[in-house]
């Protein structure tokens, strides 16, 4: 019996990640009483957007490798860790059947919270659970320890939850919602706000001139046009890795053909995920709003409820060529930037922290690139590793070769590693080091929140 559970098992996880959430997601779908037919739709919707962010992946890999590995190799500049974006760290998390668990005891947290009245939010943006199971994944690789890694994952699922509730009326007044809007995101790409909100504090006392300089972001995406869009920054980066990797004028055209298409591919296919989630999180929320009548909830989804202002994509557009500069000078980076050119992991938490200040968010926004390169190439032996173990590794890359992600949750990342070691080598030093920097974590999130409510009141 044992062995035809296990063989049963080991069959079901040969299947592939795509297969697998097929199945697991439709069977949630059920469960929550979505339609057949939609379950089915959203099981097949994620394993089709897995197939085709993987396919996306390696046509990028294949096209640049060859060049970054020849500026590698000329120049002698250690940017050897090749960027491909959110999108690896989604096919690792997605294929692991630790990202069902996660989500499971974050969504029972979230339940108790709103039971307790600890938050008005119910999270459904029940997809970016990866960004919450990559932090998982990355602190169980280095502590081997499941109950700290739960225990890590729930405190910084609760912390998503606190900000949704903290940044509603801001959303409200920039997005100009009425006060019966219910609709806030709890992505874990706004947990970097706290550390902007204090940037912005330290202009406000030491800069607060700039403002006068500020300008209207609207104006400047008209007058960019397509030169801004996806496509065009996409043929940009294609044409600067040709002539860093000295390649010919003819393959120099072809990496811009192919990164326009790259970057505009990973918009495209990224839009499959939502979609793919829709009939579980409503099933999720029908199932919640029916047991708690009478009570205001708020509904979280997705960050780009914040992408109709303008002033993300002036930002956007804005910080791509600094992240590139900041990559070729930044003493300990080894990262070179290529999937997460447009920086959308964090310009919304600059929206929020500036209310739309387009120069304080160029600003605060460079001051916190490093933060998110240093990151990158601490998480790449982790990521290329996890990547091989679950057999997507990205074709194009060389063996040997390691690859990253400029993702969002940085300082969460360095905290997950500094504290995965100390629990492993019962390393004391890294353990307080780890303690404190979580200490600090949660008072700057405490006075962030405050600061939140002494602007509205003004």
């Amino acid at each position: 019996m044992i062995n035809a559970l296990e063989n049963g098992f080991n069959f079901f996880i040969g299947l592939g990640g795509p297969a697998i959430m097929f199945v697991i997601l439709t069977l949630l779908g059920i469960i929550f009483r979505a339609p057949l037919s939609k379950s089915i739709e959203g099981g097949l919707r994620m394993a089709i957007a897995l197939t085709g962010m993987s396919a996306v992946i390696s046509l990028l890999t294949e096209a640049f490798g060859p060049a970054l590995n020849n500026f590698v190799a000329s120049t002698g500049i250690e940017l050897s860790i090749t960027d491909l974006g959110w999108a690896p760290l989604a096919l690792i998390t997605w294929g692991s059947i630790y990202t069902l668990y996660f989500a499971f005891i974050c969504f029972v947290l979230n339940i108790i919270l709103l039971f307790m009245k600890v938050t008005e939010t119910l999270n459904v943006d029940l997809f970016n659970i990866w960004n919450v199971s990559i932090l998982g994944l990355l602190l169980n690789y280095y502590a081997h320890n499941i109950v700290v890694t739960s225990i890590f994952v729930l405190f910084i699922y609760f912390m998503m939850l606190l900000n949704a509730d903290a940044m509603k009326p801001t959303l409200d007044k920039v997005l100009d919602y009425d006060e019966n809007n219910i609709t806030t995101t709890a992505h874990p790409s706004f947990l970097i706000a706290p550390l902007a909100m204090l940037i912005n504090r330290f202009i406000d006392i030491c800069l607060p001139f700039i403002d006068r300089f500020d300008f209207d972001a609207e104006t400047l995406n008209r007058k960019i046009g397509f030169w801004g869009s996806k496509f065009a920054i996409g043929a940009y980066l294609g044409v600067f890795i040709g002539l860093l990797g000295q390649q010919s004028t003819a393959a120099i055209f072809e990496l811009a053909f192919t990164g326009g298409v790259a970057l505009e591919l990973f918009s495209i296919v990224g839009s499959w995920f939502g979609p793919a989630i829709e009939p579980l999180s409503d099933g999720v929320q029908n199932a919640m709003s029916k047991r708690l009548r009478g009570r205001r909830l708020l509904i979280a989804i997705d960050w780009p409820i914040v992408a109709s202002r303008a002033e993300v994509w002036a930002v956007v557009n804005l910080l791509a060529p600094i992240l590139l500069i900041i990559a070729m000078i930044l003493p300990g980076n080894k990262v070179m930037p290529l999937g997460s050119i447009l920086m959308t992991i964090l310009t919304p938490a600059l929206l929020i922290v500036t209310q739309g200040k387009v120069i304080r968010m160029t600003l605060i926004g460079t001051i916190l690139i490093p933060i998110y390169l240093w990151s990158a190439t601490m998480v790449a032996k982790f990521i290329t590793s996890a990547s091989i173990e679950m057999d997507n590794f990205p074709a194009g890359l060389e063996q040997g070769q390691t690859f990253t992600s400029v993702d969002s949750n940085p300082l969460e990342k360095m905290i997950a590693i500094v504290l995965g070691e100390g629990v492993h080598q019962f390393d004391i030093t890294k353990l307080a080091i780890a303690g404190l920097g979580i200490g600090v974590y949660v008072l700057l999130f405490v006075w962030y929140k405050k600061q939140l409510k002494v602007r509205l009141n003004k």
